[in-house]
């Protein structure tokens, strides 16, 4: 009987899973594997948050492998030697795996593939994080886009396969091999700042399918009106579940098809166009990362090379005041102490502290995207560099230079009455409405009542110096 080995990374799941349903169909035996292989990432290794998410996505990876027959085997260390080790254990003659695209995974990938079928081991690789592989869409002139509405009319247009259905029964190899304990990976922290996420999420297949339900149960219908309000529980906090590849987009497409057939809910036509049109967002920044790989440290427009952004050491304090939610900008400093505590940020109020980093304080983006890396349950390295460049104004399809949100306006737009604000700065909970948005329209009380800190920067004059800056390189090449 044939053995093959299905090489689990990014995919997390057993439904839709182009890679494991090829090897079921060509094999009779099955060794699911993982390597823990972070440093060949760098230098996007994993952050904290990413880690501690992993644990319980292979946790019930686990036991739904072990559940349908074949168990899943653990491994620490260099991805190629782990695999000739596991082929040598199991008597495999393939292997199976799903593509990421990362550069320095890109890389890495392509060279084990040729390493391997130099020696006589069969390779595949297959699509099962995308609608679309990056190197097939192209405009006219066979040139990426950077800009997105052509880009998701080309891609958004093409047909999408048929879902491939879950396996029932999983035959295990003859001789099942040595596995590392999950906890041997050391995947959560030593110090336990993580039940804010315990409490704000649920890893694994199954918890993917929950939030979908939940989402397309009831948020779906008021989706395309109600998304940008942080404190309305509208979008679909699905993020780290397509991340970690628990579930796929070709599902969410299948699902959000099937919500249109079967809804007497008016206008859910509309807001699933929404909700998809978010999913094509996705793939565009893959697209990006795939054609323009330095993108995560460096600009796409080679002019913003010239910006005169602060100096790390100009910009410590102000950038550590930020990254603890202590600006005294009341929808920033809301924004990163639920990053903080739940690892996901609300979308709107995303865009709202990156500009204020970049704008208001100058500083660079680069620093945003790092913190923002470590700190985020769906930190994904092409839908973390596209938001950040689009707020720079230095990436494709980017925000003009002279928006600079105001983040007061904001929150009082997408927060009339406070209660995200009131939520993640309880000591700001007792004051007006006025004060609650503005620290400047506190009263000499309300400002006694909290040790809440006055704002790091004036918004005016920022904004005056951050439109002086973007003026020195406009137009520059």
């Amino acid at each position: 009987m044939t053995t093959a080995i299905v090489w689990f990374r990014r995919d997390l799941r057993t439904a839709d899973n182009p890679a494991l349903s090829a090897a079921c169909a060509e094999h009779q035996r099955i060794v699911p594997v993982y390597i823990d292989a972070p440093d060949e990432e760098a230098p996007w290794q994993p952050g904290a948050a990413s880690r501690w998410w992993l644990h319980y996505s292979l946790l019930q990876l686990s036991e739904t492998l072990a559940g349908l027959g074949a168990p899943l085997i653990i491994r620490q260390g260099a991805t190629l030697p782990t695999l000739r080790a596991v082929l040598a254990a199991t008597g495999a003659r393939a292997i199976y795996w799903n593509r990421l695209y990362e550069p320095a995974l890109t890389a890495r990938d392509t060279e084990i593939k040729q390493q391997l079928r130099d020696a006589g081991i069969a390779a595949h690789s297959f699509n099962g994080a995308l609608l679309a592989e990056p190197w097939e869409i192209a405009t006219g002139g066979g040139t990426p886009y950077r800009v997105f509405t052509p880009f998701w009319r080309n891609a958004g247009a093409r047909p999408c396969r048929a879902l491939l259905p879950p396996p029932t029964q999983i035959k295990a190899a003859a001789r099942i091999p040595d596995s590392t304990p999950l906890q041997a990976l050391a995947l959560r922290p030593e110090i336990g700042w993580d039940s804010g996420l315990r409490a704000s999420w649920t890893p694994g297949e199954r918890g993917a399918w929950a939030e979908t339900e939940t989402f397309f149960a009831g948020n779906i219908a008021r989706y395309r009106d109600a998304r940008d309000f942080p404190d309305a529980a509208a979008t679909s906090r699905l993020s780290p579940h397509l991340h970690f590849g628990e579930i796929g987009p070709m599902q969410l497409l299948a699902r959000a098809q099937r919500a249109n057939n079967s809804a007497l809910t008016p206008g859910l036509s509309a807001a699933a166009e929404a909700f998809i049109r978010q999913v094509g967002w996705r793939e565009f920044a893959h697209h990006l990362l795939f054609h323009f790989p330095t993108t995560p440290e460096q600009p796409l427009q080679p002019q913003f090379d010239h910006f005169p952004w602060r100096s790390r050491a100009e910009a410590r304090t102000d950038l550590a005041a930020w990254q603890r939610g202590r600006t005294g900008i009341p929808i920033v400093d809301a924004g990163m102490r639920e990053l903080w505590h739940t690892g996901w940020m609300h979308n709107r109020v995303r865009m709202i502290a990156a500009s204020f980093m970049t704008k208001n304080l100058l500083i660079p983006w680069q620093h945003g995207a790092r913190w923002f890396w470590d700190t985020l349950v769906d930190a994904n390295l092409a839908n973390n560099t596209l938001g950040w460049q689009w707020v720079a104004g230095c990436g494709a399809d980017a925000a003009p230079y002279f928006r600079i949100f105001n983040p007061i306006l904001q929150s009082q737009k997408f927060d009339a009455d406070g209660a995200y604000l009131r939520r993640w700065l309880p000591e700001r909970g007792g004051r007006s409405i006025a004060a609650l948005h503005t620290p400047s329209a506190a009263t000499p009380s309300e400002l006694q009542q909290t040790a809440y800190p006055s704002p790091i920067v004036d918004l005016a004059r920022s904004r005056e110096r951050a439109l002086t800056a973007y003026a020195q390189i406009k137009g520059a090449s």
